[in-house]
């Protein structure tokens, strides 16, 4: 593997550790700070992911618009830099508005799994990008497997422990990136840099103008919001269905994590070459809508243990989907297009948690119409189908050509 494609993995590792890193402290954290009890402090805690959420979301289409203008190589190294002073603020915080103001930050730094997206795209032929996609999702799943195992053990040392080493990592690995990363921009990709195309609605409504482009926009939000189901009400899903413990919640949620990055980082390659990526979009769906009416009414937890780890075989969707929309938009916009999916997702961790949570809540109350703790599940393959609907409604044109030649 190059040194720059490690960086890139490493990057956006870290982009997803950050977030599972500080999960098992946050409680005893906000207790400290604000010296109130667990219920207020969950208040806070809800509140400071949102803010982290809203932060992407607003700022995915601005990290990558300025990668197309001033260079990917700039932007993710900056980025690191300012993510390592900004863990080192939350590590000495004495206040919750300093804690707010470092996720505020936080949120910013983390977009640039946009502009990382958008080196693989520079550095993939058209026929790669897919898989070398799915290398950054199965980065992504080791780093939510990794953050909260190591947050756990590093919350030993004390609640500001996993910043420090949180810094530490997005330090070193800013030195690694100055020495190993080349910039892929070149002056004849090089894209000005407007406002009007650097915010959410201005980025994806140009990116929607790109014949074949709008449809797959909202297949790919359809599938984050499904999919966000699982840290949404896992846990809840867990104790309240199966009486589960922390521990085997935590087991159940590494399993997944793994299996994505075993599918992301190397099944996906072989379902790419058999199916294409207008066939691997479909399998990922039709197997999703299955898996998540299993878990809708499953009562088993065995079972349930056996069959998270094999939903996790629909994660070839996102990079599929990624690969068929990078070969439709110009090489000067790759960074606005991964922007705007990052916005996407960043948008489906802000609703998802509230209808996935509402809904459970629904289901689950002692005066519930009808008792089913699996319902969010069913409402995940309610919307799998409406995407794979859409996507089969509206295909992509150029990838039918390619995937039939």
């Amino acid at each position: 593997m190059r040194p720059a494609v490690l960086f890139i993995l490493i990057t956006v590792m870290l982009d997803s550790m950050g977030i599972g890193l500080i999960i098992p402290v946050m409680p005893d954290l906000i207790q400290e700070v604000q010296g109130t009890g667990l219920s207020t402090a969950a208040l806070w805690g809800g509140v400071l992911s949102t803010t982290f959420a809203v932060m992407q979301f607003l700022f995915g289409p601005v990290i990558g618009g300025l990668s197309d203008r001033f260079g990917r190589r700039p932007v993710l190294l900056l980025s690191l830099v300012v993510m390592a002073l900004d863990y080192l603020v939350m590590a000495v915080a004495g206040s919750i508005f300093l804690l707010l103001l470092g996720r505020v930050i936080g949120g910013i730094t983390a977009a640039t799994q946009s502009t990382a997206n958008a080196y693989m795209a520079d550095i993939s032929g058209p026929d790669d990008r897919a898989a070398n996609f799915g290398l950054i999702g199965a980065a992504f799943g080791v780093g939510f497997v990794l953050g909260p195992l190591l947050g756990g053990v590093l919350a030993e040392y004390g609640t500001r422990a996993p910043f420090y080493a949180a810094a530490v990592l997005a330090a070193l690995n800013a030195v690694f990136g100055y020495f190993v990363l080349r910039e892929t921009v070149t002056d004849d990709i090089r894209r000005p840099f407007r406002w009007a195309r650097a915010n959410p609605l201005g980025s994806i409504r140009q990116l929607g103008r790109v014949p074949g482009v709008g449809p797959l926009l909202i297949v790919f939000f359809l599938y984050q919001v499904a999919f966000m189901v699982y840290p949404a009400i896992w846990s809840y899903f867990g104790k309240e269905r199966f009486g589960w413990e922390p521990a085997t919640i935590g087991l159940s949620l590494a399993l997944f994590g793994i299996m994505m990055a075993v599918v992301q980082g190397g099944l996906i390659r072989w379902v790419l070459r058999l199916l294409g990526e207008r066939g691997t979009v479909i399998y990922g769906h039709v197997f999703d809508v299955g898996a998540f009416v299993a878990l809708a009414f499953v009562t088993n937890g065995t079972v349930a243990l056996i069959l998270t780890p094999l939903a996790a075989l629909a994660a070839v969707i996102t990079p599929a989907l990624q690969g068929i929309m990078s070969k439709a938009v110009s090489a000067d916009a790759q960074g606005e297009l991964q922007g705007a999916l990052t916005s996407a997702m960043a948008l489906a961790m802000i609703l998802s948690p509230m209808v996935m949570t509402g809904t459970f809540a629904a289901f689950t109350e002692t005066d519930a119409a009808f008792y089913l703790p699996g319902a969010p599940f069913l409402l995940s393959a309610a919307l799998i189908v409406v995407g794979l609907v859409v996507f089969i409604a509206f295909p992509p044109k150029g990838a039918l050509a390619r995937d039939a030649g």
